[in-house]
This record gives C-alpha cells, structure tokens and sequence, in this order.
C-alpha cells in the first residue's frame, strides 16, 4: 500500500483581510482601545458596618420593624429613592404585596441590591433574596442601621435631611451671597 503526500496545510500567517468593499477606519479601534485602557477601575468593595443579626443594636427600630415591617421599608426606601418616592406610598406598597402575595420580601430584596449598589457595599443579587426571603425584618434593621451610620436621620425622610445638612456623602451648596446693589 502506497501513501500520496498529505494535502497543503492553510496557511494560518497572518493575512490581509479579505476585501468586503466597506471601507475599514482602523483609528477606531486603537482609540476605543486606549479609551478602555484609560477607564477608572471599580472601587472595592466595603463591608456593611454593623452584622445582620444586630438587631438590638437599635431596640426601637427592631421592635417597629418585627411589627410593622412596612415603616421601616418606606423610610429606607424614600432616601434610597432621594425623595422621588414617598415613604407611606413605598410602605403602602410593601404591605399590600404582603398581604395579597405574601411576596414582600422580593420588593425589599431589589431594594437591598440598590442600596448595596449605591453605597458600593459586600454581596450580590443572590444574597440579597436570601437574606430578605429567610430574614427580612433582620435585612430591614441592618439597612436602617447603615443609613443611620451614614449621618442619615432615617425617621426625618430624605427631604428632611437635605434640610438638616445631613445627606450623607451628598454636599449641600449653600445659595450663593449677592454684594449690595451696585451701579
């Protein structure tokens, strides 16, 4: 039995690309490269500061939240909103899911990942289903926690701490001061 030569290999060199009669601005490119390249890289990530299971750090939060879980979510939910949404209608609503669904915790849990997202906090989306669905009044207290470690007076609303000076890593401009009129 007699073997033939192997047939030619493709050649993998680098090639000219094939023509495709649409002109190709190469520039593009290295500058989407060099804009990538010049991107700010992500801030790591913080640990909450103070424990799921704190509840007692803040006796009266805790009792108000095992009891009417819906007041605690409006407020955290009204400054996490910066004031777009109120707190009695975000509570209005974490109660009516309850009631008909009994499926508040998922509201509150997409709440959470905005607040782990807003303050660049430890966690992911899992986690925070987990945490809603198996302890929500816990997950409640540890938010309005570190709202209040944040310098936020949870119980006065986000409007009510832009009025006091107090929102947190948001800087109040005082109005700017006119001279007496001039000619």
């Amino acid at each position: 039995m007699s073997y033939s030569t192997p047939p030619p290999q493709p050649s993998y060199a680098r090639e000219q690309p094939m023509a495709t009669g649409v002109p190709i601005d190469d520039s593009q490119f290295q500058k989407a490269s060099i804009s990538f390249q010049n991107q700010p890289r992500p801030q790591p990530l913080v640990p909450w500061s103070t424990d799921l299971c704190g509840c007692f750090d803040d006796c009266s939060n805790c009792c108000l939240t095992c009891w009417c879980p819906c007041i605690t979510f409006g407020q955290i939910s009204e400054i996490l909103d910066r004031g777009s949404s109120a707190c009695g209608v975000n509570g209005a609503l974490y109660t009516l899911i309850a009631v008909l669904t009994g499926c508040s915790w998922v509201y509150s849990c997409m709440y959470r990942s905005k607040f782990r997202k807003t303050y660049n906090l430890e966690g992911n989306s899992c986690t925070d289903c987990l945490i809603h669905f198996c302890c929500g009044p816990c997950a409640l207290c540890q938010e309005y926690r570190e709202l209040k470690n944040k310098g936020f007076d949870v119980s006065l609303g986000w409007h009510g701490n832009m009025e006091r000076g107090r929102g947190g890593d948001v800087a109040l401009t005082p109005p700017a001061a006119y001279g007496s009129m001039e000619r």
